[in-house]
């Protein structure tokens, strides 16, 4: 395929009508890997799939491939009737070659092990972490639960980082490491405590981001990055060592999926998605490092899908919050011209804020169909006030713009650059129950832009695409 040939690369990342959250990046043989959970659309709990992988080549991040099914929930002797879900994984690359899986099932406390040959499965169940004797590890007398863990392979060392500390539960004191021998099973160092709960953090430097969830570990030159969900639960945050189980530092956010305390394009305290839970790992392809994180669709918590921005190293090391986008690994804006999903929004808002998803009156990312159908994703839900918001495009020669609608909706659309900037067309919209398009004209001078789209009026409007069009 000629350069020119590749597709752009949107948020979310994969098919709309695929939900893969807590997303942890590989590069394997010139090949982006991302391993997660699997939720459904309509989903009533989380991670209700079996585990699946996509991947894509590291020189055409739009061109995503499934590699099907790479473990089966009922391949864990625990779980052969299917009743526990596999909850978010990791895989590394052993000291003998082959691709480990690490996993826990959602009513039990220990770390489950899988093993393939080749990055892409499948899997087979290999075994639990275990202490010397024998004992599982979270099944020890003074052992807390496992979970979400990450793992890290250095020479015939393995690393693994577990843990949830929920609001209000002593019993949960903090992240966990393990170090595990190269049999990646057997318990050589026992469990550490590298950065605390929000019910031991007053008074460090974790205070207000303190661990939640989500353990993810990359070595980057002589220093570790933790990643983990914090306290808020919308943001991914980081803390470093320059040892693997000790002295880490909090850093900073990384990512929020509400784009809470960025204050470049609005007041800091400002969401401008519905957010919820966040879960995600940093990569490095090619020259480039991205984070890969989640957001929420359909107004629940249980339909999540991957999302991935481009972060940026300061010359100290430390990562600077990033905006949350709809071009995140197209390594620049989209084409300022053609017809894009509406799916591909990265904000979406009323004039009621809200930090976390669940608004009834909210818009919401949704598709037509059952789990399963490749129907593509569309904003539903539309009423007075509500916004969807694009970052970013390039534009040139632009004369005009179209959004494709329906519902029982009268009104109109307004087309604005700047999240609070003036309006700079209206396209008028009625009631129709199938897809119509309307058009109005659209001049801007040649520039990088975002597209905000505000619905005004009456009814409920469903949002399929709008079209960018020049001269």
């Amino acid at each position: 395929m000629k350069s020119t040939d590749k597709k752009q690369a949107f948020n979310p990342y994969l098919p709309s009508w695929e939900y893969i959250p807590d997303g942890e990046p590989y590069v394997f043989e010139n090949r982006v890997y991302v391993y997660g959970s699997h939720d459904f659309y309509n989903g009533y709990v989380f991670c209700m799939g079996d585990y699946v992988c996509w991947s894509a080549p590291v020189d055409d991040l739009g061109n995503w491939r499934y590699e099907g099914v790479i473990y089966p929930k009922t391949a864990d002797p625990l779980n052969h009737e299917g009743k526990m879900c596999l909850y978010a994984p990791d895989v590394t690359k052993g000291p003998d070659g082959r691709y480990y899986l690490y996993y826990v099932l959602d009513k039990v406390s220990i770390v489950s092990v899988a093993v393939s040959d080749t990055p892409a499965g499948k899997y087979e169940f290999y075994g639990y972490v275990h202490y010397k004797d024998g004992t599982r590890l979270g099944e020890k007398e003074g052992d807390e639960p496992q979970f979400d863990p990450a793992v890290l392979t250095e020479e015939d060392k393995i690393y693994l980082y577990t843990g949830f500390c929920g609001r209000g539960d002593k019993s949960r004191t903090g992240a966990m490491a393990t170090v595990l021998d190269k049999d990646m099973l057997t318990i050589i160092e026992e469990p550490v405590f590298i950065a605390p709960g929000c019910e031991y953090s007053e008074g460090t430097d974790f205070e207000g981001h303190a661990f939640f969830e989500a353990p993810s570990i990359r070595k980057i030159g002589n220093m570790y990055y933790f990643v983990y969900s914090s306290e808020v639960m919308h943001e991914l945050c980081y803390a470093t060592s320059k040892h693997p189980t000790k002295d880490f530092k909090y850093g900073g956010v990384i990512v929020s999926n509400c784009d809470l305390h960025i204050d470049t394009y609005k007041e800091a305290d400002r969401p401008v998605a519905y957010g919820a839970n966040n879960h995600g790992g940093m990569v490095q392809i090619k020259n480039e490092w991205y984070i890969f994180y989640h957001r929420h669709t359909n107004g629940t918590w249980y339909s999540r899908q991957g999302c991935a921005e481009k972060i940026t190293f300061q010359v100290d090391g430390s990562i600077s919050q990033v905006e949350i986008t709809s071009c995140g690994l197209n390594n620049g804006p989209l084409k300022g011209e053609g017809e894009y999903p509406a799916y591909i929004a990265c904000h979406l808002f009323t004039d009621k804020p809200a930090m976390y998803i669940g608004e009834p009156k909210c818009p919401k990312v949704m598709q037509d169909g059952r789990d399963g159908d490749e129907e593509i994703g569309y904003i539903g839900n539309i009423e007075d006030t509500a916004t969807a918001g694009f970052k970013y495009f390039k534009c040139h020669n632009m004369k005009q713009i179209s959004v494709t609608v329906r519902g029982y909706a009268n009104g109109c659309f307004e087309v604005r650059t700047q999240l609070d900037g003036p309006v700079l067309a209206t396209i008028p919209v009625e009631f129709s129950n199938v897809w119509e398009t309307y058009t109005a004209p659209f001049s801007i001078s040649d520039g990088v832009y975002s597209i905000y789209l505000t619905y005004r009026g009456k009814g409920n409007a469903s949002l399929k695409s709008f079209t960018l069009e020049t001269s």
